[in-house]
């Protein structure tokens, strides 16, 4: 037994020896990787560090790159259409190819770059990496695919003689094609900069004299073509000014749109992208007759407020029925019309339906004029609405709570469903308890998907302000990390955060901030 240990004990030693060996020779293996300049790939993805960047853009014409941070939940919901849109691009042999760098590792390159959020897209081409372009394209495969098509090749199509127009201008439902004198000339040189960003939409250009006699032409203009409504709508270029490539996409954006949209799951990308500062509703039951029949005089008073205002039938039995709580509806009110100020969200309503098209133009320019006031939702209060720590506030109960000048009154603005309100609706009922015997203190909250308030306007959730005792009507916004202690602070020095000393770098954060994804920052809510 007594050899047999010692047979066994050296053995045992050089073995933890070899464990140690190993593992150093692993860690250095690691490190070789990262300091070579070879290319890996993940799900036909470049992964990009420090060390590989400048052979990658040595290699690849077009390269989008993705920086991102391992944690970001916008990241990883990007990543599987991120893999997917490289994956198509690398089967059609595209030179465009896609990338991505964890910013939170790889700090040289983040800083360099400017990153300061998460994900951000940059595309690099021709191997200069001093003027990246940032990406503007929608954050889904197909999105991400054209996008990239559209500066992996010519943005717009050469239509040459009259049968490659016509073929084009029948080739899909909406073209658009920009006829140039010169097509070296800044007008043509804009468009194809306009035709790179909408990729939604194909673009033709021609420069032949028989297509501008063709199409009626005699100048510089682009024509979007459709196969509804307008068969063709012109846009003249303004010799003196030039063509605007911000104005020719509003432009496109706007006419490319059905004069009367209906509200779908396929139309509301296009509805809410359009931009339109006031969207008019009509909201019927489209399982009977008679309130189908109204979509006529709608229409009729559609075509004045193009632009201006975006007509839309929304069906209260099928996809509409999602928004109706928005409103304050039920299926029930159908057949009704709402105008929606977009920048606000503020409704309006007539006092008494009329759906003839005379009646309808009236009552928006009236609207459009500031003749009408919104209208606001407000629930009823409940009847134990301030005996309670938080004061549970109603449309109808909020300004003689708010602005009490005997009070401060600390109001969160919530709504039901958002996972960042649920996630600190413990600590405002702590902070409440806490408080509740301070006579100069409320702590309160308010419904606002419920509720509307004429003079503020919530954009995200939670949203929390403070209103200060004393005259004036004040309010301010909190911009702090929301948990019990922070709060308490802002309430203890009168409604600021006392100054803090400087922030400094935490593992996973390059850049010393919280991020806005972060959790338990003031940025860290959902949006409307």
């Amino acid at each position: 037994l007594v050899l047999s240990l010692a047979w066994l004990g050296p053995a045992a030693g050089d073995e933890d020896k070899d464990e140690e060996v190993v593992e150093e020779e692993e860690k250095e293996k690691k490190e070789d990787e990262v300091l070579s300049d070879e290319i890996k790939e993940e799900d036909n993805v470049l992964v990009l560090h420090e060390h590989n960047f400048a052979r990658a853009l040595s290699e690849h014409q077009l390269l989008l790159v993705e920086f991102y941070a391992p944690w970001c939940g916008h990241c990883q919901q990007l990543a599987p259409a991120f893999a997917q849109a490289a994956t198509e691009l690398r089967n059609e042999s595209s030179p465009a190819r896609l990338g991505k760098v964890d910013a939170t590792a790889q700090t040289v390159l983040a800083t360099e770059f400017g990153i300061t959020s998460y994900p951000t897209l940059k595309l690099f081409r021709d191997g200069n990496r001093t003027h990246p372009l940032a990406y503007t394209g929608r954050m889904d495969s197909q999105g991400i695919v054209r996008w990239m098509q559209r500066r992996a090749g010519p943005s717009a199509t050469l239509l040459q003689d009259t049968d490659a127009a016509a073929a084009f201008v029948n080739s899909q439902d909406l073209v658009v094609i920009g006829f140039f004198k010169d097509l070296r000339g800044a007008a043509a040189q804009a468009f194809f900069e306009v035709a790179a960003e909408m990729v939604d939409m194909p673009f033709g250009v021609a420069e032949a004299a028989e297509l501008f006699q063709a199409y009626g032409l005699s100048a510089d203009t682009v024509c979007l073509f459709k196969k509804f409504d307008e068969r063709q709508t012109n846009f003249p270029v303004d010799p003196a000014r030039g063509l605007d490539t911000a104005e020719l996409t509003q432009l496109l954006r706007v006419h490319s749109l059905r004069l009367v949209m209906e509200f779908t799951n396929e139309t509301s990308n296009q509805i809410f992208g359009a931009k339109i500062p006031h969207h008019m509703l009509l909201f019927l039951n489209k399982s009977s007759s008679e309130q189908l029949s109204l979509r006529d005089g709608f229409r009729a008073a559609a075509a004045g407020f193009r632009g201006e205002v975006l007509f839309v039938v929304v069906d209260v039995t099928g996809h509409g029925a999602d928004v109706l709580p928005f409103f304050g509806m039920t299926p029930a009110d159908a057949p009704t019309l709402r105008l929606v100020k977009m920048e606000n969200n503020r409704k309006y309503q007539m006092e008494q339906d009329n759906f003839s098209d005379s009646a309808i133009r009236t009552f928006i320019q009236a609207v459009l004029d500031g003749k009408v006031k919104p209208h606001l939702l407000s629930a009823e209060p409940p009847e134990d609405w301030d005996t309670r720590p938080v004061k549970v506030l109603v449309g109808k109960t909020f300004e003689q709570v708010a602005f009490d000048e005997t009070k401060n009154v600390f109001v969160k603005f919530y709504a039901p469903w958002c996972p960042h309100c649920q996630a600190m609706a413990a600590a405002w009922e702590e902070l409440a308890e806490r408080y509740k015997d301070r006579e100069d203190i409320v702590i309160a909250e308010m419904d606002s998907t419920a509720n509307e308030l004429e003079n503020i306007t919530i954009h995200g959730f939670p949203t929390l302000h403070y209103f200060p005792a004393g005259p004036g009507r004040k309010m301010v916004e909190y911009k702090g990390t929301r948990d019990v202690e922070t709060f308490s602070k802002f309430l203890d020095n009168g409604g600021t955060l006392p100054v803090e000393p400087p922030v400094t770098k935490t593992p996973g954060n390059s850049t010393g901030k919280e991020d806005p994804s972060a959790p338990g920052t003031d940025e860290s809510r959902d949006e409307l």
